[in-house]
């Protein structure tokens, strides 16, 4: 008996273990519908806008320096040839004394010095401008919400979010004025100020040490975007390319003389090509300098960095407009 009840509980295992497993409810599960793409905003359309006025601006430029190289070098060989002469020629060409190769040694180390400080200067600024603009923007925000604490539904409320856009309008996104106009605002007609006296009563209120933060944010985001180049640098910049590409024609038209017109038409291709990669670095250090209206310059980020300042704004507005009353005023101390 024992043997046939451990056979029957092993029996009763086996069949257990062999047993098919549940079946699963499989559940309809509402299908997801693709995600509308969000049509293109104004900062997008200014940030396409200035990515493609920036490459007409430094590829048509290029292009046409190099064109004009390609079909003026012959002429210019031809034409020097006959004011110096083929012997004065041959005499630069095989350049004896290393006189034209000094020159041009030390014209080209005083371009790629002078450029390649130009253009890491004006990176860093750049980087300088974008660290200030996005540590101003938090502090606005946060100056925004903090704001909303102490003043919603008071009668200063709406005041204090009028001189809040004003600041935005007139002080943030004004890239187009110089900093040094725009450090020189009066305290009377300064937006921030007329928050503080808005927000405080006998004594500075809790907002003061915001917008004192936010006054020592714009104060370096000012200072950043001050430009520290002036146009005369880039006058010295462009002298130095013409010339270090003026004693290429005086060689060529000295080698001619020996090698056929052959080459001088390959070296006609090399001094297009070099003129117009020589106006394009020009251009780019050019554009890295503009303070705005180029792809490198920080209004397009900013437009994005301000939209949603904006929109909250807007939206506590709204919100005033909607509110069926306000608070009596605080009492006064």
């Amino acid at each position: 008996m024992p043997r046939r009840r451990l056979a029957l509980a092993l029996l009763l295992q086996a069949a257990a273990a062999f047993r098919p497993p549940p079946t699963r409810l499989k559940l309809a599960l509402p299908r997801r519908h693709a995600t509308a793409i969000a049509p293109p905003s104004d900062a997008d359309k200014l940030a396409r806008d200035r990515l493609i006025k920036t490459s007409v601006v430094l590829l048509v430029p290029s292009l046409a320096v190099g064109a004009i190289s390609l079909v003026a070098f012959p002429a210019l060989c031809r034409g020097m040839r006959s004011a110096f002469g083929v012997a004065t020629l041959a005499v630069l060409s095989g350049d004896q004394g290393q006189f034209i190769q000094n020159f041009l040694s030390v014209i080209g180390i005083l371009f790629s010095l002078l450029i390649g400080n130009t253009y890491a200067f004006c990176y860093n600024q750049q980087v300088m401008v974008y660290m200030a603009l996005f540590e101003e923007v938090s502090v606005a925000k946060a100056l925004l919400e903090q704001a909303t604490l102490v003043c919603q539904g008071r009668p200063s409320y709406a005041g204090v979010l009028d001189d809040v856009q004003r600041y935005v309008d007139r002080d943030l996104k004004r890239a187009d004025l110089s900093p040094a106009v725009l450090l020189s605002t009066r305290p009377r007609d300064d937006p921030l100020e007329a928050i503080m006296w808005q927000t405080s009563v006998g004594t500075p209120g809790a907002i003061y040490d915001t917008v004192r933060w936010l006054r020592r944010a714009r104060g370096e985001r000012l200072g950043a975007m001050q430009r520290k180049l002036p146009p005369l640098h880039f006058a010295l910049l462009f002298l130095l390319g013409i010339l270090e590409v003026c004693a290429f024609p005086l060689l060529s038209a000295g080698a001619a003389t020996t090698v056929g017109a052959g080459a001088l038409r390959v070296e006609a291709a090399m001094f297009a090509l070099m003129t117009a990669a020589l106006t394009l670095t020009l251009g780019v250090v050019v554009q890295l300098w503009r303070p705005r209206g180029s792809a490198y310059s920080v209004d397009a980020a900013l437009a994005v960095m301000v939209e949603g300042l904006e929109d909250e704004l807007s939206a506590r507005r709204a919100a005033i407009r909607s509110s069926p009353a306000d608070l009596p005023p605080a009492p006064k101390v």
